[in-house]
């Protein structure tokens, strides 16, 4: 018995030529195409370094921020509602929520962006009264749909498309016992769902959702096409005077790549804290085997 544990406790990996090989290859590469990147003139790095932190460029990157933050949040409070009503008994709400989920997910996000900002062209009013009955209220659509309305509209309702169906898939990842026993204590199902299903079902719920919000950092993109001043429309309007393409994109490119980096830091952050009643169990399982293991050998 002491030999065996003496061999294991001495056990490491043997040694593999073929991945140190592997390795070496997979770095010169790197090592290589990055030498390559930074010693071509063609990419214009002086011009990066210029406009990197350019007024314009700046400005944009605090609109697309902004974008992303309130359609993320329409997203989510939108999402969560659509999920509940999706799981109802009651027909009419899930089928309201059915149809909107699949209206926004099933039409591309750039053609909902383009409707919604040229929304006057069918409808030159915007009213608010009984239906077949008389108005209250009318404004002319072009007032209310700018570019920012449209904008944060078109983002927001296709978000929430997307997070109904993440947040209805963690919900349904919670066994349908802990709903049954919070019934049986007296909780209301809303009480039930804020303080016991939605907590446990965060664990499926953060990392899609991590995806789904570097997906509206790039998504945000979009919004050029209707003259919003976000990132990549500062730098095409740079471009357009100075006609540096390829380095003008290289910022919008290093820009992005640095915010949906400290996103991912921060959504890693959260899982873990997340995983923590996880880790803790299977700690505490693993506790508990090796001292019956200790108990048994002491027999």
């Amino acid at each position: 018995m002491d030999a065996d544990l003496y061999d294991v406790a001495r056990a490491h990996h043997p040694f593999r030529p073929g991945r140190l090989l592997l390795w070496v290859v997979v770095l010169a590469v790197a090592a290589n195409f990055a030498y390559i990147v930074a010693n071509n003139p063609n990419f214009g790095w002086p011009v990066v370094a210029a406009y990197f932190f350019d007024p314009t460029v700046i400005h944009g990157l605090y609109v697309t921020l902004g974008l992303t933050v309130v359609a993320m949040a329409i997203g989510i409070a939108l999402g969560l509602l659509l999920a509940i009503a999706r799981m109802s008994s009651d027909r009419l709400a899930s089928s309201v929520s059915s149809l909107f989920i699949w209206f926004f997910r099933g039409t591309p996000l750039l053609v909902q962006l383009i409707f919604w900002y040229n929304l006057s062209t069918l409808f030159p009013e915007i009213s608010i009264g009984i239906p077949f009955g008389p108005t209250f209220a009318s404004w002319n659509t072009n007032d209310l749909i700018s570019p920012v309305t449209a904008a944060i509209v078109g983002l927001a309702l296709n978000e929430a498309a997307y997070m109904a169906e993440i947040i209805r898939g963690g919900l349904l990842s919670v066994d349908k016992g802990q709903a049954e026993t919070a019934e049986a204590f007296g909780m209301t199902r809303a009480r039930a769902l804020r303080r016991i299903i939605i907590p446990q079902a965060m664990r499926s719920i953060v990392p899609p959702t991590g995806n789904q919000l570097i997906s509206m950092i790039k998504a945000t993109s979009l919004v050029s096409v209707i003259a919003m001043a976000d990132l990549l429309y500062s730098v095409q309007s740079i471009y357009n005077r100075t006609f540096e393409v390829m380095p003008m994109l290289l910022v919008a490119v290093l820009w992005y790549l640095f915010i949906t980096s400290i996103l991912n830091v921060g959504q890693s952050a959260i899982e873990r804290h997340y995983n923590r009643g996880e880790r803790d169990a299977a700690v505490r399982k693993d506790d508990a085997a090796e001292k019956a293991v200790q108990q048994e050998d002491a027999r």
